[in-house]
């Protein structure tokens, strides 16, 4: 399996090493504890998310000091550059402040050429997602390929739904308005499983290493999904919206799949919005004699 030329990605390796910075930052707070606090009526934010933040701004403007910084919690520098970077500095902070091991940092960097327009999209050219309690360390650059810790990474070759473990997730937000639990519940029935962990950014690197073979979520954010849309699409999976258009940054849906599961979950999603064709849920006797057909078909 091809190894990581550092030379080669002169935007994600010094981002990894931040990233690490403040992963090790992290884990510190983890280990003896933080304080949450509320910033809505249920999202959470705790001084680690600050400090996390804080020391990745400062390390940009060392690093890249021509380059942009858009943080979750605030920071905004310089976002009229040609290059702006989107931070998550703990994605998973409800997970994080109940001791859930399941958190990371995520760091997306944007190209907007001279004459982008101000409501289009650049192009997502390098991507950091850093889970610092398993010390996994997942980079991109376009047209580079996707690794993690060093190994080039793909998409699971899994070709049906009923055989994907995927995932969701549910907004902390406006929780009772969400429409999701119709989605999940038709999910759950018809693959080998749905997962919620709550970190949207592991989601997507799991993706692109094939521990999943898709994720869909409702209104996420740009630093949430930067970095990891850039993974999946470089391990060679694809991510689009829920009707197979193009996934853009300020989009309200985002699906992530390994490209051979995306067609049957677009449609599923159709059907759904539609209120059609949705069919009664395979017995296991069905799921055999699809999976036996489908076998059969490739011999």
């Amino acid at each position: 399996m091809p190894e990581l030329d550092a030379s080669q990605f002169p935007f994600a390796v010094p981002a990894a090493a931040i990233a690490r910075e403040a992963g090790a930052l992290l884990k510190s707070y983890y280990e003896r504890g933080v304080t949450a606090e509320f910033k809505g009526d249920v999202d959470i934010v705790t001084e680690a998310d600050r400090a996390s933040e804080k020391l990745i701004g400062e390390r940009l403007r060392v690093v890249f000091p021509q380059h942009g910084v858009f943080g979750e919690e605030g920071t905004r520098q310089q976002l009229d550059s040609e290059y702006r970077w989107y931070i998550d500095p703990l994605d998973g902070t409800t997970n994080f402040a109940h001791g859930f091991p399941y958190f990371c940092v995520s760091m997306g960097l944007e190209h907007r050429p001279a004459g982008t327009p101000v409501d289009a999209d650049g192009v997502i050219v390098a991507g950091v997602i850093y889970e610092p309690l398993r010390d996994e360390l997942f980079i991109a650059e376009k047209g580079k390929g996707a690794y993690l810790n060093g190994r080039q990474i793909h998409v699971a070759p899994t070709a049906m739904l009923q055989e994907s473990l995927i995932a969701t997730g549910f907004p902390s937000r406006k929780r009772h308005e969400s429409p999701n639990i119709h989605f999940y519940q038709e999910f759950t029935l018809r693959s080998h499983g749905v997962r919620r962990a709550g970190a949207a950014a592991v989601d997507l690197a799991y993706v692109a290493c094939g521990r999943l073979e898709g994720f869909w979520e409702f209104n996420l954010n740009p630093w949430d999904t930067a970095a990891g849309s850039l993974l999946v699409t470089e391990a060679g999976g694809e991510i689009t919206r829920f009707d197979g258009s193009p996934f853009l940054l300020d989009s309200h849906e985002v699906l992530a799949t390994n490209g051979k599961i995306g067609k049957e979950m677009r449609t599923l999603f159709a059907d759904m919005f539609a209120g059609r064709n949705v069919s009664p849920i395979p017995t296991p006797e069905e799921f055999k004699k699809r999976r036996d057909e489908a076998a059969a078909a490739e011999r």
